[in-house]
Order: C-alpha cells, then structure tokens, then sequence
C-alpha cells in the first residue's frame, strides 16, 4: 500500500511539473519575408542568368599583376586569417554541443580521513559499531574510493540537440562570411589596382602638360622681347607651370598611399607593385549579366550567412522555450570504497553503486526564464530584419551599379569627344595667339580646359572599371 502511494505521488508531482512547464507567455512573432522584385531592371527583363557570379576570379580578373595580387592577398590578408580563426571557433563549438547531449561518463580515484566528535551523532554511531577483530577501525576514520561515475540529462525536448543544430548554423554562416570577406576583399584589390593604374596615366598627363606649358611660356618669352605681350603674360604662363608641377607631386603622394593600400590588403610591408600602366587605356570593361534578383539569394555570401543567422535564432528561441519544460537528469556511480587501502577491492563487501533520476521544472521563480525567452524572441526578430535588410541591400547594391554601368558608359563616349575636340583647340589657339589674333588667356584657358578633361576620361574609365568590379562583387562573385 505505502509503496503504491508512493507512486501516486510521484506521478501526480510529474504532472503538476508539467503543467507548470507547459504555460508559456504570450510573444509577438514575425516571419521572414523572402519575396524579391522579379527583375532588377524592368527595361532588360530578358538577362534571367546570373553568369557573372558563377565566374571564377582568375577567370574574371585577366591582368596577370592583378591576379598575382589577389593571389598574395587570399594568403596574407590579416582581416581573413581572422576570419578563419572565428570558423575554428565555431566549428569547436559545435564539437562541444555535440557533447552536451551525449552521456558523460568519467573514472575517479577518492581519499578523505575523518575523525567525528565521541560525542556527535556520527561518533556514537562508529563507537556503537562492533568492528571485527581482525580489521580494527582505524582513528581518524579513512575513506578510500576507485570507480566511475556518470551524468547524463535526457534531451526530452530536444533542448541539447539544438543548440547543436543552432552550432552547426552559427558555424555554416561563420564560413559564409568567410566567402563574403573574400569577395570584398578580392573587390578591395582590384579596385585599388585600376585606380593606381589611372594615377599613373595622370602622372604621365600632368608631365606631357608641363612639357607642352613649358614651351607655351618660352614662346610667351619670346613675344615679350619683341613688344607684342606684356610681363603679365609671361608671369601667367609660369604660375600655370607651377600650378600644374604641384598636381604632378600631389598625384605623386597618392600614388604611394595607393600602393601602401595595397601592400596592407596583402599582408606585407610597402614595397613597389609591378603593373602595365600602359595596359590602362586599352582596358575593355567585360560585359556582365545579372540575372534575376532571386538568385542572389543564393550566389551572395552575406545573404548566406544571414539566412543561416536566422536558422540559429530560431533554434535559439526553441531551446529558451524549453527550459519552460520538466528536466530530466539521471546520474550512476559504481566502484569499491573501504576504510584501509588493503579492503578495497574484496568483493563483495567493498563494492558500491548507486543509480538516482531527477524530473525538475521551474514552478514558482520564472522571471528569469520568461526575460531569455522574451530576448531570444527579439533576437530572432531582429534577426529577420537583418535578413530582409541584406536582401535589399544586395539588390540595390546590383541595381546602382548596372545602372552607373550604363551612365558612365554614356559619360565616358562625350567625354572621348570632349577630349578630341579640346586638343585640336590647343593647336588652334596656340596658332591664332602666335598670329596674334588671339589673347594669351584664351590659350591658357584652353589648356586648362584641355588638362581638366583629359584627367576627367581618365577618372570616367576607372570608375567603369570598378563599376564593373562592383557589380560582380555585388552579385555574389569573387569567393568561388
């Protein structure tokens, strides 16, 4: 009878766990929103194939100085090397989830010594004993011990497991952002490298002009000694020879800092990066097809890892909601224990073992749980905006730079006309002012005008080069 109650009770004491357990506060949810427009440029809505992103670097990037680059900087880059640190990381962390769920299971060897008060319970107990007279109790009272000992909490709602499954998605984002640093990083350089090859062509411009300014102002000379032009001429066209020389050093200073930019970016200390500068003008930006904006979903690494970011917040959420539940938690020992080292391992007598289960569940003091449950709801949410917010990102990051593509293309067209024409304007005026039939400042003027426009094409086929760079960045190239 006494024992069937003892059942009763502990079952009615389970389910009132349970029940208690099972009461969970009310939160607001948001699921994700994956929908994307269905084209990025409404105009072409014929490009549906993504082939730029499926390129491979090497494959994109033909310069062999700039493939050598990049090559150097995917093994010295300080920002991936610790990019692939954090993945170690996380790959770890898994390795110890994994553990958590399974059975631990140790061997332990134990000694202690004890001498109780005659007086105390314990005491009255040990004197009270009648010891054999072949193994008298020792004073102070020794205890020896040698055996195993296990823990093992049951994964009844899969609390363990996930946080394994949260691991492993922590770690497939860690890679993912790997990939994003290589893309970036991959941008990073080229970009770097074609501007460096337009501040050499601007430093070879800015030469060419102070030749050019140069004979301008010994012609302006010799037009003083005849009468036909005053000082003031003279000192114009030399302060437009000054002005143009300092351009020169101050191209000169960026064209160091560019490099140094590049030397960082590869892991090394500065030193002279080996280019065509002659190769610039010749550059063709490639052509690149974009495809449709769902694809990205699976071609941009930062999409990637924030999908993954998501999956781990709702595992995360998961695994708070279940610290509402019962717990379930089931330790063994067994080995020999004996008060003098020789009696430890008779058998029988020295044998111990011992088996306990224990179902718990939080009852009266939730506050806590019910404040990392309501955290773990607002970090899955917030982990849904991240989402959202890297899918709009990366389309419009596509989307500007197929549009500036486009533009600059246009730019760079009127601009090569622009050149054209300001360059037969120099032989023009240079002609007229010698027939004095024109103002030495008309002369200057164009020039100046000349000069401007020759940086500005120069400028123009850089940023189609890193427009087309962008975009390939931005669709998901570069970490394949």
């Amino acid at each position: 009878m006494l024992k069937r109650r003892i059942y009763q009770g502990l079952t009615a004491a389970s389910l009132a766990l349970a029940v208690a357990g099972c009461k969970l506060p009310t939160l607001v949810q948001r699921d994700v929103n994956r929908s994307v427009p269905g084209t990025f440029n409404p105009a072409n809505a014929s490009d549906t194939t993504n082939t730029a992103a499926q390129v491979r670097w090497k494959q994109f990037f033909t310069d062999p100085n700039l493939a050598a680059l990049i090559d150097t900087a995917l093994q010295g880059n300080q920002e991936l090397n610790i990019t692939l640190q954090e993945i170690q990381i996380a790959r770890n962390e898994v390795l110890v989830r994994k553990g958590d769920y399974l059975p631990y299971v140790g061997l332990g060897v134990q000694t202690e010594a004890e001498k109780p008060g005659r007086y105390t319970l314990q005491g009255a107990t040990e004197d009270a004993i009648n010891i054999q007279p072949d193994h008298p109790t020792p004073t102070p009272l020794a205890n020896y011990q040698v055996g195993a000992f296990a823990s093992w909490e049951v994964d009844i709602w899969h609390k363990l497991r996930n946080a394994r499954k949260s691991a492993v998605a922590r770690y497939l984002g860690s890679v993912e952002g790997k990939n994003f640093v290589i893309t970036n990083l991959i941008a990073e350089i080229a970009n770097s490298y074609y501007e460096l090859l337009a501040l050499d062509n601007e430093l070879l411009i800015y030469k060419q002009n102070i030749e050019i300014q140069a004979n301008a102002l010994r012609i302006v000379r010799e037009e003083k000694l005849a009468a036909r032009v005053t000082e003031l001429a003279v000192k114009r066209f030399e302060a437009q020879v000054q002005n143009t020389t300092s351009l020169q050093f101050k191209t000169q200073q960026r064209i160091i800092e560019t490099q140094n930019r590049i030397n960082f970016l590869m892991g090394r200390y500065p030193q002279p990066i080996t280019r065509d500068a002659q190769s610039f003008n010749g550059l063709v930006p490639p052509m690149v097809q974009a495809g449709v904006p769902t694809q990205l979903l699976e071609n941009r690494p930062d999409i990637r890892q924030a999908e993954q970011q998501l999956v781990a917040a709702k595992l995360d959420l998961k695994i708070a909601r279940a610290n509402f539940y019962p717990s379930l938690d089931i330790s063994a020992n067994v080995g020999y224990a004996a008060y003098k080292p020789g009696l430890l391992f008779n058998s029988p007598q020295s044998i111990l073992y011992n088996m306990a289960g224990e179902l718990t569940a939080p009852l009266i003091n939730r506050n806590s749980i019910k404040a990392l449950y309501a955290s773990a709801n607002a970090l899955q949410i917030q982990a849904v905006y991240n989402y959202e917010r890297t899918v709009l990102n990366a389309y419009i990051e596509v989307a500007n730079q197929l549009a500036n593509i486009n533009n600059l293309q246009n730019s760079y067209d009127a601009k090569l006309l622009e050149v054209e024409a300001l360059s037969q304007s120099i032989r023009i005026s240079n002609s007229l002012f010698k027939a004095v039939r024109a103002d030495y400042t008309e002369v200057l003027f164009t020039q100046r005008d000349a000069l401007n426009s020759r940086f500005d094409l120069t400028e123009t086929k850089m940023q189609q080069l890193n427009a087309t760079v962008n975009v390939y960045r931005a669709l998901g190239g570069g970490w394949r």
